[in-house]
C-alpha cells in the first residue's frame, strides 16, 4: 500500500475527514468576503454556500435592521448587496447558526 492510501486510510480510521473545513479568518472573513454586511439570497451564482445548522456552526449570524457594521452581523438585502449567499442542505462553503445575541465566531 502506498503512502496516499495510508494516509486517506488513517484519516478515515480516525475521524478526520478529507475534505477542508470552512477556513474563516480571525478578521472575520472567508476567502477575502467579510461576513457582515448586507446580504442577498440569491438562487445561482452565489459567492458563498452557506448552510443553517443548530449546532457546530462556522458563524454565528444576527439579522439587523441596521449597521451590520460587526462580525456575523447581517442585513438581508434585495439589492445592492455587500455579497451574494445560496442556501444549500449539503457542501457549504460555511455553516451558520442564526442567534439574538452575541454573532461572530463561535
Amino acid at each position: 500500500m502506498n503512502a496516499h492510501y495510508v494516509f486517506i486510510a488513517a484519516g478515515f480510521l480516525f475521524g478526520g475527514s478529507t475534505s477542508r473545513a470552512a477556513e474563516i479568518g480571525p478578521d472575520c472573513s472567508f476567502n477575502s468576503i467579510a461576513l457582515h454586511g448586507d446580504v442577498q439570497v440569491v438562487d445561482s451564482f452565489p459567492d458563498l454556500k452557506v448552510q443553517i445548522v443548530t449546532s457546530f456552526p462556522d458563524l454565528n449570524v444576527k439579522r439587523v435592521e441596521s449597521f451590520p457594521d460587526h462580525c456575523g452581523e447581517w442585513r438581508f438585502v434585495d439589492s445592492f448587496p455587500d455579497f451574494k449567499i445560496q442556501f444549500v442542505d449539503s457542501f457549504p462553503d460555511i455553516k451558520i447558526r442564526y442567534v439574538e445575541s452575541f454573532p461572530g465566531l463561535p
